[in-house]
């Protein structure tokens, strides 16, 4: 899910959907604008999911997505080596994520974990 707004209205630490891939921003530059042009935004932003760096530029008045970017909690159903399956802890959806080895020493199953969700993609925080 994802909702339009303004490029003049972002600012720092939100998201913003860069390249269908929810990003947050990083750093925001925008430019006066000139004789025959409006002003112009830089936005240069890291992606969520992939930690890929994109930086977009687009007039301050353009219009762009924001994604809906929630926080939620699941528990831990089954650990098999790097694939964790949870269940959501509200609308018990199950579903795997594939994580880091730091990642699965620190779980067990039974616990609760806080996890990010956004565009159909997901994440342990």
């Amino acid at each position: 899910m994802k909702e339009q707004t303004e490029v003049g209205k972002l600012k720092e630490g939100r998201y913003v959907v860069v390249e269908d891939e929810p990003c947050r921003i990083v750093s925001i530059a925008t430019s006066k604008p000139g004789k025959h042009g409006a002003a112009k935004s830089r936005i240069d932003c890291i992606g969520i999911f992939d930690g890929v760096k994109r930086s977009i530029v687009q007039p301050v008045s353009a219009k762009t997505y924001v994604p809906i970017v929630e926080r939620k909690m699941a528990q831990v159903i089954s650990i098999a080596g790097t694939t964790v399956q949870l269940m959501d802890v509200k609308d018990f959806e199950m579903f795997e994520l594939d994580v880091t080895e730091e990642q699965v020493a620190g779980l067990e199953p039974g616990k609760e974990i806080p996890y990010i969700s956004s565009l159909g993609k997901k994440k342990l925080e």
